[in-house]
């Protein structure tokens, strides 16, 4: 299996998953892959790449598609949206945690404790993380929701009226997670989101 090389071993890859079998099949235009590329473009300040799939709410398309971008495309982020409730078809926590290698419970909590501020069937969502390795390469594949608002507040999290962090979104925590799996070094626009490290891994900027 050839693997794609970066052009940059410092440049982020990030694999963007979109899950609805209504706009992977042209019923109507996705969201979800739009709203994370508005928002990455924002937030982040250090390189990064994107590759992008929109698929059916099937369980072995996701499964592929999350292989091929960790495994082949050499993704050190993978992103999905939808597929995440209660319904009969939503199977993207299954697929998710069938190609991990290791789960990281912690970021599924939190989206929750972020969507409860706003809708009480928050409760209703199956976001998982998990990491997969694959040989000396690892990627973190996260769930994210579906809706662009909803995708921008469990990214970001809540700030107040003075722009005060009330509620940490959860990819204050993504940088330093992909420091420890040895990916590339991310740094962001503190406006948007401010990443977490211990001052020990903070690098001194040029």
């Amino acid at each position: 299996m050839t693997t794609a090389k970066k052009s940059n071993p410092d440049q982020l890859r990030i694999g963007l998953v979109s899950i609805s079998d209504r706009a992977s099949s042209g019923v109507y235009e996705d969201q979800g892959i739009p709203a994370l590329r508005d928002w990455f473009t924002a937030a982040l300040t250090s390189p990064w790449e994107m590759e992008t799939r929109l698929i059916p709410d099937e369980q072995a398309a996701i499964e592929q598609a999350l292989i091929e971008l960790v495994d082949v495309l050499r993704c050190d982020l993978v992103l999905t949206t939808g597929g995440t409730g209660p319904a009969r078809r939503d199977v993207t926590p299954e697929a998710t945690l069938a190609v991990a290698s290791k789960e990281m419970p912690g970021f599924g909590e939190q989206m929750r404790q972020i969507s409860l501020k706003f809708v009480p069937t928050a409760i209703l969502s199956r976001q998982v993380a998990v990491i997969r390795e694959a040989g000396e390469h690892a990627a973190l594949i996260m769930n994210l929701p579906g809706q662009p608002k909803s995708i921008k507040e469990t990214l970001e999290g809540l700030k107040d009226a003075d722009g005060r962090q009330v509620v940490a979104g959860i990819f204050a925590a993504v940088p330093y997670c992909i420091d420890l799996m040895g990916g590339p070094y991310i740094e962001t626009d503190d406006s948007v989101c401010k990443a977490f490290r211990p001052k020990s891994a903070i690098r001194a900027k040029a």
